[in-house]
């Protein structure tokens, strides 16, 4: 069902500090910062030539990576990202297999602009898994 690996997720309080040591520690291309205030964070992809990895700080008061950065002040993984080909057949049937969806249950727009959805951790090793359409 799942694709191959298509980023995983840093979040880091500091995002012009994050991207410079990717920048100019390893010497990595990146992307534009890109606000995403409907999830409340603003991120930057380091291009791989295998994968991506995503800089993401928090945006604005209540974003979803506020508790996790106030916990890990230094930047920490915060999520791994696995395509998929149809992103509600996969929904359904993890859900069918009893996996929780996070949100609503229904795909968002990520930063891509593909629809994503998120599945919780408690259900995948302590892992918060992200799916997005292919």
């Amino acid at each position: 069902m799942i694709g191959r690996l298509n980023h995983v997720a840093i979040a880091v309080q500091d995002l012009d500090a994050a991207c410079a040591v990717y920048r100019d520690t390893l010497g990595a291309t990146l992307t534009p910062p890109l606000p995403q205030p409907e999830h409340g964070v603003t991120v930057v992809f380091v291009e791989l030539p295998n994968s991506k990895i995503e800089l993401m700080a928090p945006l604005g008061e209540g974003s979803p990576i506020e508790a996790f950065v106030a916990r890990n002040p230094g930047g920490g993984i915060h999520h791994v990202c696995y395509e998929v080909d149809d992103i509600l057949a996969a929904r359904d049937r993890l859900k069918a297999q009893g996996a929780r969806v996070l949100g609503t249950g229904e795909p968002r727009i990520g930063a891509h602009g593909k629809p994503v959805l998120f599945l919780h951790p408690k259900d995948f090793l302590g892992t918060l898994v992200e799916l997005e359409q292919v």
